[in-house]
């Protein structure tokens, strides 16, 4: 079951991002992170932030924009909402590098024809993929259906799909005409540890991590 929800321990043993959270912030109002694992990102899904880095330091992130561990204090880092309904994701781990990490949205749409085939129904733009590295999917507006290591799930705000190495995932359908839109965090890059989305006709015949499930 690679679908989990916000809490120590839900994710499976295998994931590095260990944890995540959401936070809805108002205009104004702050919150303090303080340091809980050994890595952790944040990614600004809605609004803006002023980030207060410690001993003086602070950084804008609008939306989309995002900031590491590496750059706040050992203690941690507060964020402080500049715009109105501010969504920001803050992902927790073991993690030894990140792959690529960001948004993205899912609309109804004809399927592309350069993606890996599929025995399913589809209704999205979207791409049946695979990497050479964990990713994980954190929704955070809509309702869709998402295939991950041959099976279907239904997954929607507050749901992280997490996908091992080498296993195909795809958004299949979006609940009725919202668009869908979700962070997406790719982990630490293996094998031949190739960018980007991977398809089968071009780039050879994936290698799914059988323990990653």
């Amino acid at each position: 079951m690679p679908i989990y929800r916000f809490g120590k321990g839900a994710a499976p043993a295998w994931c590095e991002m260990e944890n995540f959270e959401l936070i809805d912030l108002a205009r104004g109002e702050s919150r303090t992170l303080t340091r809980e694992e050994p890595k952790e990102e944040i990614i600004v899904c809605r609004g803006a932030v002023e980030v207060d880095l410690g001993g003086g330091r602070t950084a804008f992130l609008p939306q989309g924009g995002k900031l590491d561990s590496n750059e706040g204090g050992a203690g941690g880092l507060t964020i402080r909402a500049a715009a109105d309904k501010t969504l920001v994701f803050r992902a927790l781990g073991r993690w030894r590098s990140i792959n690529g990490s960001g948004l993205f949205r899912v609309r109804l749409g004809d399927p592309p024809t350069h993606d890996t085939p599929y025995d399913y129904v589809k209704t999205t733009r979207f791409d049946n993929h695979y990497h050479d590295c964990d990713e994980y999917w954190i929704f955070f507006q809509g309702e869709c259906r998402v295939a991950s290591e041959g099976k279907l799930y239904d997954a929607g705000p507050g749901d992280c799909v997490a996908t091992g190495m080498g296993w195909h995932h795809d958004v299949v359908s979006v609940k009725g005409n919202e668009e869908v839109l979700a962070v997406y965090f790719e982990g630490t890059p293996e094998g031949q540890k190739r960018r980007g989305h991977l398809w089968e006709p071009k780039h050879g015949k994936a290698t799914p991590q059988p323990d990653r499930v």
